[in-house]
Order: C-alpha cells, then sequence, then structure tokens
C-alpha cells in the first residue's frame, strides 16, 4: 500500500468542487483580520525573480 493509499484509507477520498465555480469571499472576521494583518507588508521582487514579503516601515 502505497503513501496516498495509507492518506486516503484514513482520511477518506478528496472532495472535488466544480473548478469553475466563483470563488466565495464570505468578509467574516477571520478574513477582516487577515487582511488587516497583511496590511502591514508589501511584496518586493528581486533581480532573480523572487517575492519577498517586508514589512512596511511607514504603518501607524
Amino acid at each position: 500500500m502505497s503513501k496516498t493509499d495509507k492518506l486516503r484509507f484514513f482520511f477518506g477520498p478528496a472532495t472535488r468542487g466544480d473548478p469553475t465555480a466563483p470563488v466565495v469571499h464570505k468578509h467574516d472576521d477571520f478574513e477582516a483580520a487577515s487582511e488587516e494583518d497583511l496590511a502591514h507588508f508589501e511584496v518586493e521582487t528581486d533581480s532573480e525573480g523572487h517575492h519577498y514579503a517586508v514589512r512596511r516601515e511607514d504603518v501607524t
């Protein structure tokens, strides 16, 4: 039995939704808190194309 077979046996089959369905944003408290936390970062890209999250210094 392979590792994926063992996981499928333990957790059950993967649930697959409709891939063409739009993503539904609930705009709940958790999402609002996440957006507030992420507002303190900017994404920068170096010369090799790597992306980095950098904390903003000018956030009050």
